[in-house]
């Protein structure tokens, strides 16, 4: 049975069956190329089948599903180019806010952003890719929210938003790059309780992002560009 998740507020069954199907994506329930049977989706939801077929036509929209002729929707997968291109742009724009945040951060927030990254290191144990990605998010986020240009914060909120739709975790098809992740996370975290320069924790953490796109080229053998 597809549930409405929590905080997600009543409205029409497009909307609710938009929210059921995403939630599904995003938490890697439905993975890549998993075919979506509308009747199943309505059935599950105790809907009819029109309110489910809007709201794949309105995931189709943004990237989240394909569809194809004889064969019907399906969860996309990874654009490479698509995901290169906003790895790059978020490199360069995270690295950005991260540095001009660095000031700011208080040893409450390193603290802070230490625990999440503990909770990651004990992930790796029994691998979890979209726990891992969502603890990521959350361990970023503090180092980069106290950016006081509000311009650079967006494209950040932006490009975070768009790799979700790109796909929930770069991390289910590279793995091995989670434990480097964790350890560049505690360089970054030591970088800046140092008092180093913006320039070096911007490139530090421009570098640590790299990386990541660095591992998913190699492993689909798509050409990097930088």
């Amino acid at each position: 049975m597809i549930t409405q998740s929590a905080g997600t507020p009543a409205g029409s069954k497009s909307e609710q069956a938009y929210a059921a199907i995403k939630d599904k994506i995003l938490a890697g329930k439905y993975t890549p190329g998993y075919r979506l049977v509308l009747a199943k989706i309505a059935s599950d939801l105790g809907f009819s089948v029109v309110p489910v077929r809007e709201a794949i036509r309105r995931l189709e929209a943004e990237s989240y599903i394909t569809f194809e002729r004889n064969i019907g929707a399906t969860v996309a997968g990874i654009d490479p180019t698509e995901y290169l291109y906003t790895m790059q742009t978020l490199s360069i724009v995270e690295g950005a806010a991260t540095a001009l945040s660095a000031p700011m951060i208080t040893e409450t927030d390193i603290a802070r952003a230490r625990a999440v990254n503990t909770k990651m290191r004990e992930c790796l144990a029994d691998f979890d890719p979209v726990l891992f990605t969502s603890l990521n998010l959350d361990f970023h986020s503090i180092l980069f929210e106290n950016c006081p240009n509000p311009h650079i914060l967006d494209l950040v909120h932006r490009g975070w938003n768009r790799l979700q739709a790109l796909r929930s975790s770069t991390f289910t098809y590279v793995p091995g790059r989670a434990q480097q992740s964790v350890a560049e996370h505690e360089a970054l975290l030591a970088l800046i309780e140092s008092g180093a320069g913006p320039d070096d924790v911007e490139h530090a953490a421009r570098a640590h992002r790299t990386a990541t796109l660095d591992a998913y080229l190699a492993r689909t053998n798509h050409p990097t560009q930088h």
